[in-house]
């Protein structure tokens, strides 16, 4: 079989850039640099199956042309036979390393991640959308049990029915980003709020935003690029919230993000955690510019983490969870009984399905 010409050209490129990157990371110049080498040795790594990928097919073409030689010239007729099968036996090695190849550039280079940031606010819906949202933080909780992640809370915003306004938190394990990459969007529910009493069916929303956690190597963060201002914390926690300047307030200049934190009651802790969700805010924002780059098309995409469309609606009076982002009405809606109880695999698999199927369709 013949070999897509554009697929083979892109595999050349990673292939080149696998080899540049195996010279650099051996040269004194960036072993000796505690910043450039991790960063360089994590691409090299991402690169290496398709390097190897592109030695198996050079090889096979090397065999496929000896062959179709072999047999153009004659001669012994052993030899020619020898040729045949080989040729013959190429073919189902041809069709699965192109399958391999079309899976390697159509991935997604923050796959293998393990550490991501998790942010849940309350959108539209008063008191009901607070709910929602603990709901929605509560729902996740299950399903990072089942899969053995661990959570850690960066900062929280209680309300008084008690919802969350906002939720922040780390998720760390195996598959972190994999399994919550799809979760950034708009999260609508429909229901009767407990606080209604002529039983009318209100809609509430939330958004969820899954950012990948950054390295230190990777969102470089100078001094004088940022502005850090401390202030007494508002709002629950305790006697001492409002006698000391424990929240930390810190804006990036160059981009304008800003980012509060005041649930420790210790500056410093707070300070920390601040720097932890600015650099996953900014790690976003330099990875969402290079994907548009790289394709206009990505944002068409269901991977692309635009936090601001409607991605699932919550229907409860039907026990029903759609997710808008898949178009086949009949894998897009599912049991929202057991969603909610955090049983997510099947959306997670549906939406893993229609990305690859998109991604394919854009090579």
């Amino acid at each position: 079989m013949e070999f897509n010409d554009a697929l083979v050209s892109k595999l050349r490129e990673r292939s080149d850039r696998f080899a540049e990157l195996t010279d650099l990371i051996a040269s004194p110049e960036v072993l000796g640099d505690p910043k450039r080498y991790p960063a360089l040795l994590r691409e090299r790594g991402s690169l290496e199956a398709s390097a190897k990928m592109f030695e198996d097919l050079e090889a096979l073409r090397a065999r496929r042309e000896e062959a179709l030689s072999i047999i153009a010239e004659g001669g012994d007729e052993d030899l020619v036979a020898l040729a045949q099968e080989d040729l013959d036996g190429l073919e189902d090695q041809e069709r699965s390393l192109d399958e391999q190849i079309k899976l390697a550039l159509i991935a997604d280079p923050e796959e293998d991640r393990t550490k991501v940031i998790f942010e849940i606010r309350a959108g539209t819906g008063g008191d009901e959308a607070t709910l929602f949202a603990g709901d929605l933080f509560r729902m996740y909780s299950k399903f990072f049990e089942n899969h053995r992640l661990k959570v850690d809370l960066i900062s929280e915003s209680r309300t008084e029915v008690g919802g969350f306004k906002e939720i922040i938190f780390g998720v760390k394990g195996t598959g972190a980003w994999k399994l919550l990459r799809f979760e950034s969007g708009g999260h609508r529910v429909q229901r009767v709020p407990s606080t209604e009493t002529q039983g009318r069916i209100h809609t509430s929303a939330a958004t969820c935003a899954v950012l990948p956690e950054a390295e230190d190597v990777e969102i470089d963060l100078k001094d004088e690029e940022l502005r850090i201002d401390t202030m007494r914390s508002s709002g629950p926690g305790g006697q001492s919230v409002n006698k000391t300047s424990s929240a930390v307030r810190i804006t990036h200049l160059p981009t304008d993000v800003v980012v509060v934190c005041q649930d420790e009651k210790s500056q410093h802790k707070n300070k920390a955690k601040a720097m932890r969700i600015l650099r996953a805010r900014l790690f976003e924002l330099k990875k969402s510019k290079l994907d548009d780059e790289r394709s206009a098309e990505r944002k068409d995409q269901i991977g692309s983490g635009d936090r601001s469309a409607r991605v699932r609606t919550y229907n409860f009076p039907q026990n029903r969870l759609t997710d808008h982002r898949l178009d086949d009405t009949e894998r897009k809606n599912f049991s929202l009984e057991q969603v909610i109880e955090g049983r997510l695999e099947p959306v997670i698999e549906a939406l893993e399905a229609k990305d690859r199927e998109d991604r394919l369709r854009n090579l």
